[in-house]
């Protein structure tokens, strides 16, 4: 079997050695050449016509983000940032994202050469993903600017009378970051309330919540232990802890937690699945978006089970398509969808049901 092969970029010598001993540790991949900056990478990548690339979002000459928007305008390819855990790394990784990297990886701010070593197993994973990923199609422009924001495919109407028992949950991982966001900014500002489990480390959640909550018509926050969940929000689980919903009375609230993680992960959209089919049941839609792994997929059967109404995303328009494929295997999908066209189907479904609430649908 061919190995997968990697160019690092990164301008710390450390960082070089380190990310090239990690990966040719593999035994399915091999680092073919190590740039200190994009200038020399631009030429290896030429040269050696790697399959992925790790990046550095801040190098001297050039950033990260420049080389990375020239990349994807010129070759596209599957690059996987290397962060750094600031307000700063989070904000520019989010750009990133948004200019068509696969996934990032958030290296310590301190003690780089034994965190590295501790995230191998994360490294070496996102860069097989990667490989195997199906580029979004992101629009870069020449000079200057920003890449095309995900469309809107009509200014989001009104879903009219509508009970506030509905809450729709929202799944995702690699890739996931900008799917969720072409399905928020679908939503109007009267949609029931939205609960997010995005994969995503501590520090970047905020930055993240902030950026949706800038371009959307619901507010974005990240979740808060207790609050109550309200119309026309949506709320994403902290990095580094676990989101569920519970009732209060006659409302929800959000129960952030610490914990184990869940299917290695934390958040888990398998924690957050499973209290919307304990608490929620049948006023609850579930959205199972891009990413790698089976994170939710059983618990989202559990939704369908207890009268949850399922999306979907289809494997042509997912940068990753492992946890909806497994969310299918499952038996839990009720519609398999194009990610453009996840938001208007679920707006006509809640226009259907509207104030069926209380009836099995």
């Amino acid at each position: 079997m061919a190995k997968t092969r990697v160019v690092v970029v990164d301008d710390s010598a450390l960082v070089r050695s380190l990310l090239t001993e990690i990966i040719n540790k593999q035994p399915d991949m091999e680092c073919v050449g190590a740039a200190a900056d994009p200038f020399v990478a631009r030429e290896m990548i030429r040269e050696l016509n790697p399959d992925v690339i790790t990046l550095d979002v801040e190098m001297p000459r050039m950033d990260g983000i420049d080389f990375l928007g020239k990349l994807m305008r010129l070759r596209p390819m599957p690059v996987v940032m290397v962060s750094t855990l600031t307000e700063r790394g989070a904000d520019v990784t989010l750009r990133a994202l948004e200019l068509g990297a696969v996934d990032f990886v958030a290296k310590p701010k301190i003690g780089v050469a034994d965190g590295l070593k501790l995230l191998a197993h994360e490294i070496t994973d996102k860069v097989r993903i990667a490989a195997k990923a199906h580029l979004r199609r992101t629009v870069v422009p020449a000079v200057g600017g920003a890449a095309n924001t995900p469309r809107v495919i009509a200014p989001p109407a009104s879903i009219g009378r509508l009970s506030t028992e509905k809450v729709i949950f929202i799944g995702a991982s690699t890739g996931g970051t900008e799917a969720t966001k072409e399905v928020l900014m679908n939503l109007p500002p009267d949609c029931p309330a939205v609960v997010i489990t995005q994969h995503m480390p501590q520090g970047f959640t905020k930055s993240y919540a902030a950026r949706l909550d800038g371009v959307c018509k619901v507010r974005v926050a990240e979740a808060r232990d207790g609050e109550r969940i309200l119309p026309g929000h949506a709320y994403i689980a902290p990095g580094g802890l676990h989101l569920s919903v519970e009732r209060s009375g006659s409302n929800y609230i959000a129960r952030v937690r610490d914990g184990d993680p869940v299917n290695r992960h934390k958040p888990s959209v398998e924690v957050l699945f499973k209290s919307a089919a304990r608490v929620v049941g049948q006023n609850a839609l579930g959205l199972m978006l891009t990413g790698m792994g089976a994170d939710g997929a059983t618990a989202m059967r559990e939704m369908r089970d207890a009268g949850s109404y399922n999306f979907v995303q289809d494997e042509a328009s997912c940068v990753v398509f492992g946890m909806p494929r497994e969310a299918i295997a499952a038996g839990a999908a009720h519609e398999i969808l194009p990610l453009t066209q996840i938001a208007s189907k679920l707006i006509e479904r809640l226009r259907n049901t509207a104030g069926a609430s209380m009836t099995r649908v």
